[in-house]
């Protein structure tokens, strides 16, 4: 091992290569999976490091992680045995934003929000918004195919990918894609490579799309005596011409958790449906004024609209802070990302109601209910033995339950460590052996990312 390091060292600089047992620990996990310390971690800055690295552990037969932020929740860039990580998030810079062509050439560890904020400067806008913006890296956004509050409008990660700069597993540099609109020469291997969850290669550049800054937005609030009558005004919503940029529920659980970051703007006894349109300044006041009716219509016990942009962002900066929120109530959770058609929202939520009561657990659910996608939560105490044995047997039929009302397991966080023993659930073994080959077409070696996703 001491001669890698020092080639390593070679490639890099002795700053940039990282082997203290205290340095390392903080590569054991993510925001919610524990694995063991990688062997050694690398922070390149181009990608002709990570090149020369890539060609090294191939040399040596060493398992290869590409890890952005560190944000995810299913171990997705977490190690489990003898490997090195491959630290993007000095690969930082946004290289150009172009505004003739709505695009911007970014490297893999530029920071969602600070590309959101670049673009705003000059009038133009990234849609893609998971509410870890502020910490999560676009490389990482597409290893996992990154979803987010504005999905319901404006899609997912991929939608907004043009083009990739990937180093393979053999150390070549390939590009994907087009900065054109259009494009159908070949097979889409961007699209491949997006939500691989750097099983297929290591995405180190990207070209994203970016379109003109919506000139006005604005909050929305409906207010509802339950979980169950907010599911139907989603439903009421998607089922109508209006479109919001952002649809967001949150159930009373949820609220409580929230509570110090809301103050007195909510209750916290009632299920809430946030809400954002954007457009021109007409688009605006007609979508908002037909959403209050839209509300109104579906029982809502009351229909807010956000005082000013102030009172918004602290509506929204509380929905982003939810996840850690809910380890106020309970330190442990199993938080799932399942997603369903928008017709069986309510059965979603009466069902994991009915799973949480057998199992004797606090629930939340929250999450992006405009495009079905939930995120169920689980509280329980590690310490508890036996409560945190009925977790486990109520998350294992959250995914029965999900995929009866035929959905998936996974909207936007991927498969990582966490979920891959419930792959088979969902996809067929020709599926599973499908991609199982592709794995060995990309990565003949099994070096890049092993042990992921599959189960």
């Amino acid at each position: 091992m001491a001669d890698i390091i020092k080639q390593l060292q070679s490639v890099l600089t002795a700053e940039a290569v990282l082997t203290e047992p205290g340095d390392l620990a903080a590569y054991a996990t993510d925001a919610k999976i524990k694995g063991l310390p990688p062997l050694v971690v690398v922070l390149p800055t181009e990608t002709a490091q990570v090149q020369a690295i890539v060609r090294l552990c191939a040399q040596h037969r060493l398992p290869v992680i590409p890890r952005g932020a560190g944000t995810g929740t299913v171990g997705g860039a977490v190690p489990e045995f003898r490997a090195l990580v491959l630290d993007l998030s000095r690969m930082n810079r946004i290289r150009t934003i172009d505004r003739d062509e709505l695009l911007a050439d970014v490297q893999a560890g530029v920071l969602n929000a600070d590309l959101q904020r670049e673009a705003q400067q000059v009038g133009l806008f990234y849609p893609p918004d998971p509410a870890s913006r502020a910490t999560s890296t676009l490389g990482g956004n597409a290893a996992t195919n990154a979803g987010g509050l504005r999905a319901v409008k404006y899609g997912v990660t991929a939608d907004w990918v043009a083009a990739l700069e990937v180093v393979t597993a053999d150390g070549q540099v390939i590009h994907t894609g087009v900065r054109t609109r259009k494009g159908v020469v070949g097979y889409d291997l961007t699209r491949l490579f997006i939500g691989s969850e750097g099983t297929l290669g290591i995405i180190t550049a990207l070209t994203m799309r970016l379109m003109p800054l919506p000139p006005a937005k604005k909050t929305l609030l409906g207010l509802f005596a339950t979980l169950a009558d907010a599911g139907r005004a989603v439903m009421a919503i998607v089922r109508s011409p209006i479109v919001p940029a952002a649809m967001e529920l949150l159930d009373s659980t949820t609220l409580r958790a929230v509570k110090s970051r809301t103050g007195d703007l909510l209750p916290d006894d009632i299920a809430l449906v946030l809400l954002d349109v954007d457009g021109s300044e007409q688009e605006v006041e007609q979508q908002s004024a037909a959403l209050r009716e839209l509300l109104a219509a579906a029982d809502a016990l009351e229909v807010r609209v956000a005082a000013d942009e102030v009172q918004a962002d602290r509506l929204w900066l509380a929905r982003r802070s939810v996840s850690p929120a809910l380890y106020e109530l309970r330190p442990h959770k199993y938080g799932e990302d399942v997603t369903v058609p928008i017709h069986h929202l309510v059965d979603l939520f009466d069902g994991v109601t009915a799973l949480a009561t057998k199992h004797r657990l606090p629930h939340a659910c929250y999450g992006h209910a405009g495009d079905g996608n939930v995120h169920v939560n689980l509280l329980y105490d590690p310490a508890d033995a036996d409560e945190a044995a009925r977790a486990k047997a109520a998350r294992a039929e959250v995914f029965r339950l999900t995929l009866a009302l035929g959905g998936t397991i996974s909207g936007e966080h991927g498969v990582g460590i966490a979920k891959r023993e419930f792959l088979p659930w969902e996809q067929s073994s020709a599926m599973i052996d499908l991609q199982k080959r592709l794995k060995r077409a990309f990565d003949p070696l099994g070096l890049l990312n092993p042990g992921k996703v599959f189960p």
